[in-house]
């Protein structure tokens, strides 16, 4: 695999002074239409050895290029936020909007890679992390964004040989660490993990380019070369309306049977039995969150519906039994022009909640599988492969232990009229109604199936909706409540019965 990477390539430095200012200068055209058309944004990682030139050739991309459109991450040790995240937030919010580049110096590979050459994991650990890197990239490539990847190389003899010269000169002695050689020792088994990660990663879409490291002139022209080349085939691409591509199709069910005709929308609550609920789970909800080992989870929770469906009423019941300054609420609207410039998933990534944290979304990344999908905002192939991302994303979360809870709250089209005209007619209800609410309303039956669809292809065990029979806001808002708690008191049992080393324990006293 790394054979054309040991052959010994080198440039000359007469020809390598001949050759950069004519790159350099190209490298900036393509930089100013890239930033001037913001059609797409270039994510480029940069890996490989320990000597191999990767910081070296980095600086150099940021002293060829304008900086003020490229963004440089050198992804070291996670940060305690980052680490209250799943491993790839860090990544996600870093990632570069359309019209610029992103350089990221350490990726979403490096941590698997070091787990595995360590020891610290297994390979079916390795291979459920390089799964989640290519259906991120996947994801990315699919949402235009175009992603160069380089594998710095060299021989164990050269690497030695690098690494010696480096310690050698008083100038860049300082390059070199105890770390450098440790791993440097550890190079068969490391190679050995390369391998396996660049084999089962090196996809049509983002294919890994590996360059041997050895000569500066040889590697830094390389990389200009590519990144050039990448980007400028990619503006010099004539605009085309995307190619919907024509998967087997969801089909309603025959019987016109689904999950929302299936609700019994008669299910209610006196209001004297509606005060006694409220308050015992208010007060039990109250008290998981302050539970000791909460600390060490946190809640996602998700709120879709009917437009009037009730979800506003429902998160101001939970919110009414937390702590102010350990919930947060996000209400989506249509994306802003920042939004816009990233992947679909980028605003709710930024959002979410650290450990001992509750989230609430009104609404949510649902929208691209309902009201994208109706209202045909994106395409087909939009919305079909959202499910796979939606689950993988949601899987993420659940593995760091985030408790993710999805509510679709649900009325009968006759109870939502009734909303509506209500909300027409009390001042301070009015600006609740808007025209896209009638509009929406004359697409119940699309609407229908989109719902239909989402739950049977985004309900897991990881994250299962929960189906609330909204006609009585009464029952809703304690159904809501009820399940909130028993799914916080399942994730603290399980902390206990997993028998987890880092919770905290009460000082004996004394």
């Amino acid at each position: 695999m790394f054979e054309s990477a040991e052959l010994g390539h080198k440039i000359k430095k007469s020809d390598y002074k001949k050759e950069v200012p004519a790159l350099r200068e190209e490298l900036l055209k393509v930089q100013m239409e890239l930033n001037e058309s913001a059609a797409f944004q270039v994510i480029i990682l940069v890996g490989g050895l320990d000597g191999a030139g990767r910081g070296g050739t980095v600086n150099l991309l940021n002293e060829w290029m304008d900086p003020r459109h490229i963004q440089t991450h050198g992804m070291g040790e996670p940060t305690d936020e980052e680490l209250d995240r799943p491993m790839m937030w860090r990544f996600w919010r870093a990632l570069p909007p359309k019209g610029k580049i992103g350089v990221f110096l350490g990726s979403w590979y490096t941590w698997p890679i070091l787990n595995r050459a360590y020891g610290r994991t297994r390979d079916a650990d390795l291979d459920q992390s390089l799964d989640r890197a290519k259906k991120l990239e996947k994801m990315l490539v699919d949402e235009g964004a175009l992603v160069i990847k380089f594998w710095f190389h060299l021989s164990k003899e050269k690497q030695k040989k690098r690494l010696k010269s480096l310690e050698k000169n008083s100038v860049t002695r300082w390059k070199v660490t105890k770390r450098d050689w440790k791993h440097f020792k550890m190079y068969d088994t490391f190679r050995e993990v390369y391998e396996k990660v660049i084999r089962q990663t090196s996809t049509a879409e983002a294919p890994w380019l590996i360059i041997e490291g050895e000569d500066a002139c040889y590697r830094n022209l390389t990389v200009g070369k590519q990144i050039l080349s990448a980007i400028r085939e990619r503006l010099d691409q004539k605009a085309q309306p995307p190619q919907d591509i024509l998967p087997s199709p969801l089909m309603p069910s025959i019987d016109n049977l689904h999950v929302l005709k299936s609700l019994d929308m008669t299910q209610s609550l006196t209001k004297e039995e509606y005060r006694k609920k409220l308050k015992k789970y208010q007060g039990k909800l109250n008290l998981l969150t302050r539970d000791p080992k909460f600390k060490y989870t946190s809640v996602l929770a998700v709120f879709e519906g009917n437009d009037a469906g009730g979800k506003g009423g429902a998160i101001r019941r939970i919110t009414g039994a937390l702590d102010a300054r350990w919930y947060q609420v996000i209400p989506i609207a249509a994306p802003t022009e920042e939004e816009r410039a990233q992947p679909y998933l980028w605003r709710f990534w930024r959002h979410l909640p650290r450990k001992s944290r509750v989230i609430m979304f009104d609404r949510s990344w649902y929208g691209r599988v309902l009201v994208e999908r109706v209202e045909q905002f994106c395409s087909k192939n939009d919305w079909m492969r959202a499910y796979s991302e939606i689950n993988e994303f949601e899987e993420q979360l659940a593995r760091h232990r985030i408790v993710v809870v999805k509510f679709w709250l649900a009325t009968t089209k006759d109870e939502q009229l009734r909303r509506f005209k209500e909300r027409e007619q009390i001042g301070f209800k009015r600006f609740k109604i808007t025209e896209d609410d009638w509009r929406n309303r004359d697409k119940w039956e699309q609407y229908e199936l989109a719902v239909a669809d989402m739950v049977d292809q985004t309900s897991t065990l990881d994250a299962p909706w929960t189906m609330v029979e909204a006609n009585s806001k009464y029952f809703a808002r304690i159904k809501v409540l009820k399940t909130l708690c028993e799914r916080i008191e399942a994730q603290l049992k399980e902390l206990y019965e997993d028998g987890v080393d880092y919770l905290e324990k009460p000082k004996k006293k004394k």
